[in-house]
């Protein structure tokens, strides 16, 4: 199962709503949430979270890239969030925070930075519903995909397939029309695309592009 999760960091902040309908076709809204301290960027925040819930006509995928995930996450969980993402180098207790999300009734993703090992998560995988797999280094769109990481999606694939596990594994950062068969290759089954979906002509056509050709590369 191929899944294409729009970023609406990519999208017409002032035209939010329209941008959000026009990607209708998407599996998920991929919405990233940044502090300004665990990451040198600042976006969206609880309240606008909430209100995004109201207006979405698909699930959101909540990433949140922020200090304290212990303490925050929970509550964009409460806002009927789909699933969502908080980063292993911020939490202070990984599995008891995803147990938390579990319980509020998200699913409950872990994400790693490019130069974090995923060794130390793979007994863990149990404990989570997603793994995100950064492609670029977190804090800004428009960056260039690492392919240095696909190793992890291998040794995850690996991991879950062995395990018998439904955790998704997701990429984020530089996904295109030649990355994303990169990744599909490599493992990820789930797939963050800002740019490549919000800027161009036909985003809808361009998220059906993007799954057909993750799905010709995928496990």
């Amino acid at each position: 199962m191929v899944r294409i999760n729009p970023s609406i960091l990519a999208a017409d902040f002032a035209n939010l709503e329209r941008d959000v309908a026009s990607i209708s076709n998407a599996d998920l809204i991929h919405v990233d949430v940044m502090d300004n301290h665990f990451v040198p960027n600042l976006t969206f925040g609880l309240q606008m979270v909430g209100r995004l819930q109201e207006v979405s006509a698909r699930p959101l995928d909540v990433h949140l890239m922020i200090d304290d995930p212990d303490r925050w996450a929970p509550g964009y969980a409460e806002t009927g969030a789909f699933s969502v993402t908080f980063h292993a180098e911020a939490a202070q207790d990984a599995v008891a925070l995803a147990r938390k999300l579990r319980h509020i009734g998200a699913r409950a993703g872990i994400a790693l930075k490019p130069g974090t090992r995923v060794e130390p998560y793979l007994d863990l995988l149990p404990e989570f519903d997603q793994v995100l797999v950064m492609t670029v280094e977190p804090g800004f769109g428009g960056q260039s995909f690492m392919e240095s990481v696909m190793p992890k999606l291998g040794l995850l694939r690996d991991a879950v397939g062995k395990a018998g596990l439904d955790v998704w594994l997701q990429v984020d950062g530089g996904i295109d029309e030649e990355t994303i068969s990169i990744a599909a290759h490599a493992g990820a089954d789930t797939f963050v695309a800002g740019s490549a979906v919000f800027r161009s002509d036909d985003p809808a056509a361009r998220i059906d592009l993007l799954r057909s050709l993750a799905a010709q590369h995928s496990h």
